[in-house]
């Protein structure tokens, strides 16, 4: 029989309420023993924990999801009691000596959530993105995935290359029946050229979801003294990085996380770029700059307004020019006319450059619902899935044999990403469609 997990469902204590979650076959026995009965189903009962000896634990509430209608799909019980240190625990030992109990791995109530089918990869990955959400794009996009709106996209697709293989399947193994019209696969290639569309499109949104997964890179890039470091430290609001009017002080690449009206944005310092260092370990820094600014969603060009040359050029398309220190300007030189100016000691044209982030931001992000590839393994199996596909539309004058074998490889990948490759439904529709065998 299978053994019975339990653990601390939520999280570090002491806390005010903490709660202990169990799953599996012997849910009730442990309730029996330790409560003195079963709660009516998803009802919660006040209670006093004992351990097998009858020694009081604590004073809690108790509450019982019978399976399948649960988390896991199996039994499941939650104990919530007070949430400290010592009670949780004396609860926790007292579980641990249950005949068939033992304390759950990591992740161990999710994964068998999906083993019984409550949950497909898309949902558990969701779910792994929603525990760690900082921000508010995070959230609205790791909760439609844990609703089901990935799972419901590719399940989509999967049936129309399951209905595609079966057309084709019919038609070769069951062209002598009289209930199987001739040339049906002719009729399934249009729909696969239009599934073929819309996974790319779908791929498209790929690079906006992993920067609402990850964070959106904003690289700081300039001469030594241009203020990349003050600017840093006045986005972050605390002394992050070291100012100083030393040239080469920054060395290595410094970030902050930022939560810019509810986006992720990850803003990196980098070491002064400059032509007259033969420092070999500045050299790495400004080696590693230009790696970041490669890298980088969007490059932050900064100069001092109060000595650069106002012609030179940019670092490349995806950069905004930044003055700084224009709280220096001396009275001579006309005012910024273009471009952003910013003073970081005196927060002078910061709200701007946010402002402007965020425009290249919502930028990506436009007509993109949350329902996005979110993670390099569905981008993966997507693209390998459009190769298949478009492999067997423009093979034409390959045998039919072999264009539906593409398609079977496709119809693995869409699997893959969900969790779910099942043959069985590829039978499934051709005896329900053809009546073959009657």
């Amino acid at each position: 029989m299978p053994e019975t997990i339990f653990a601390l469902s939520s999280g570090s204590v002491p806390s005010g309420v903490a709660v202990i979650r169990i799953s599996g076959p012997k849910v009730r026995f442990g309730l029996e023993t330790l409560v003195g009965f079963v709660p009516a189903a998803r009802h919660a009962s006040l209670c006093v924990i004992r351990n097998d000896e009858g020694v009081v634990l604590d004073k809690g509430l108790a509450l019982y999801f019978p399976g399948p209608n649960s988390f896991t799909g199996e039994d499941v019980a939650e104990l919530q009691i007070h949430g400290s240190p010592a009670a949780v625990q004396a609860v926790l030992s007292a579980l641990g000596q249950l005949a068939g109990y033992r304390a759950a791995e990591r992740g161990e109530f999710t994964r068998q959530a999906f083993a019984n089918g409550k949950m497909d990869l898309t949902e558990v990955e969701g779910l792994a993105d929603l525990l760690v959400a900082e921000t508010e794009a995070q959230r609205r996009q790791a909760l439609s995935q844990v609703g089901g709106g990935l799972r419901a996209l590719y399940q989509d697709w999967a049936k129309r290359l399951t209905h595609a293989r079966a057309m084709i399947e019919a038609e070769l193994d069951f062209s002598d029946e009289d209930d199987i019209p001739g040339s049906v696969s002719d009729r399934i290639w249009s729909d696969m050229k239009a599934l073929l569309e819309d996974i790319r499109n779908h791929l498209a949104k790929a690079s906006y979801g992993e920067i609402v997964r990850t964070g959106f890179k904003v690289a700081l890039i300039g001469p030594p003294n241009a203020g990349k470091s003050s600017l840093l430290n006045c986005l972050a609001g605390r002394d992050v990085a070291i100012v100083a009017d030393t040239p080469g002080t920054t060395r290595d690449v410094v970030e902050v996380r930022l939560d810019l009206n509810g986006y992720l944005v990850t803003v990196q310092d980098t070491a002064g770029l400059r032509d007259d260092s033969d420092d070999a370990v500045e050299l790495e820094g400004m080696r590693r700059s230009r790696m970041v600014a490669e890298n980088a969603d969007l490059v932050l060009d900064l100069r001092d307004v109060t000595t650069a040359d106002p012609d030179e050029s940019r670092i490349g398309a995806m950069s905004i020019r930044v003055w700084t220190k224009i709280d220096r300007l001396p009275a001579s030189k006309p005012a910024i006319q273009q471009d952003i100016g910013i003073s970081s000691k005196t927060g002078d044209g910061i709200d701007s450059l946010i402002s402007a982030i965020l425009d290249r931001i919502v930028a990506k992000q436009s007509n993109m619902s949350e329902v996005v590839p979110s993670r390099g393994r569905h981008v993966a199996l997507l693209q390998s899935a459009c190769s298949e596909l478009d492999t067997a539309v423009g093979s034409g004058n390959v045998p039919i044999e072999v264009r539906a074998e593409y398609l079977r490889r496709a119809a693995d990948d869409i699997g893959r990403i969900t969790g779910k490759v099942d043959v069985e439904d590829l039978l499934g529709v051709i005896f329900s469609e053809f009546c073959v065998g009657k």
